[in-house]
């Protein structure tokens, strides 16, 4: 093959070159790469390529060698409510209308003001960038305290206007949650790190009219719509008593359910409700240690996946997690899809990292700039070492992230 040297053309100057043992693209899917370098220039991707036609091609300001490290896109948490980090420990082993009701909100409302989201944002976010996540997806109160703290450590952020129908020390209801949320949004929508979300919390917590405005909002603006779907049976069961009708088809009757959507946790999803989500082209959040601390139950992930429904990973918050960790949630998550489904080949190692990565991405309308190691998109990368002798040996770099390697 002819090189632009060959060629008498002259290297192209660019910002940095990483060369790692492995490179894991994401897309192309199921691929590792090794003898291969990436090249970044003004913060985007420029090529993906091997050692000797890199070395060929560019005239690097600046060479990252990371031998025994596997390199891939930044890690997508796809469902999380930062500032609770604040909250870790605090109400352990206790189920979830519990843990709400007796302890969560009334801390809430003594304590969360922007001071408060501030500082445990910016705990998590550096928890989450020492875990190698690059991007999170949040919901709590005050927005642009969250902001302020994602902007301090560089981190990307799709903040969540969150609506709630009671009080708090944030807002007095719906339509003053709503103004709020879209006055940042107005302030901030310059910010190339920062993008925002429709955040109604849950359908247990949100009235029929405010899911109205919700969806019309999402239509005008193009944004996502956050929340927590079919989380426990709880839930379920004080839909139909409430309704007549499981929240699925709540929210399918009042115009949510489309590409917008990502329906956090989806534990008690039955088959029509999947085949449902994923014809409509939602998007599943799955926080498998969350729903595990809180005992609200095992998603049918083999089943999701089967349908085509597009998933990510998510941490949830620190409050019922006590990690902000996507390389337990990796672990789990495959872990469970195959004690779950009796079926050792549920959600391989690649899928996975997929869903860690791209998965994220899609659901938040993003995979045009991040989730994979396209040329063009962003540089938002993570460096795994799998060198040390805890790691030895090492057959299969993906399997090794998922199976092996943690964030430490």
């Amino acid at each position: 093959m002819n090189t632009p040297a060959d060629q008498g053309i002259p290297p192209v100057e660019i910002d940095l070159l990483i060369r790692p043992e492995w490179i894991i693209p994401i897309e192309p899917a199921g691929v590792t790469l090794s003898g291969h370098a990436l090249a970044v220039r003004d913060g985007l991707i420029l090529a993906v390529l091997p050692d000797d036609e890199a070395r060929r091609r560019f005239v690097p300001r600046q060479v990252v060698d990371l031998p025994g490290q596997v390199l891939l896109p930044g890690l997508v948490n796809l469902h999380t409510h930062a500032a609770m980090s604040l909250l870790r420990g605090f109400a352990d082993d206790l189920p979830l209308m519990r843990w709400l009701n007796e302890r969560i909100w009334p801390a809430e409302a003594r304590y969360a003001g922007p001071d408060f989201v501030r500082a445990g944002t910016l705990l998590a976010c550096a928890e989450m960038l020492r875990g190698g996540i690059t991007t999170f997806n949040d919901m709590y109160f005050f927005p642009e305290a969250a902001a302020e703290a994602a902007g301090r450590i560089g981190m990307r952020a799709v903040l969540g206007i969150i609506v709630i129908e009671f009080p708090t020390g944030y807002a007095t209801d719906a339509d003053d949650y709503l103004a709020k949320g879209l006055a940042v949004r107005d302030r901030l929508s310059d910010d190339p790190l920062l993008s925002f979300s429709l955040a109604p919390h849950a359908p247990y917590t949100v009235a029929d009219r405010t899911f109205e405005r919700v969806a019309t909002l999402a239509a005008q603006l193009d944004l996502p719509i956050h929340l927590h779907l079919h989380e426990t049976r709880h839930e379920i069961e004080e839909s139909i008593q409430q309704y007549a009708v499981r929240p699925v088809e709540r929210l399918r009757r009042l115009g949510l359910l489309g590409p917008g959507l990502i329906a956090v946790h989806a534990v008690h999803l039955d088959a029509g409700e999947i085949e449902l989500l994923a014809h409509e082209g939602c998007h599943v959040a799955h926080c498998p240690t969350s729903n595990l601390k809180l005992a609200s139950g095992i998603p049918p992930m083999s089943e999701i996946q089967a349908r085509g429904l597009n998933f990510g990973l998510g941490t949830d918050g620190a409050a019922s997690n006590n990690r902000l960790d996507l390389f337990h949630e990796m672990r789990h998550a495959a872990l469970l899809a195959k004690g779950a489904s009796e079926n050792a080949e549920a959600l391989d190692a690649h899928s996975i990292l997929t869903a860690a990565t791209l998965g994220g991405a899609r659901a938040l309308g993003l995979e045009g700039e991040i989730g994979s190691l396209l040329p063009g998109k962003a540089a938002d990368l993570c460096a795994v070492r799998l060198d040390e002798w805890l790691m030895q040996p090492c057959y299969d770099p993906a399997s090794h992230l998922v199976y092996a390697a943690g964030r430490e």
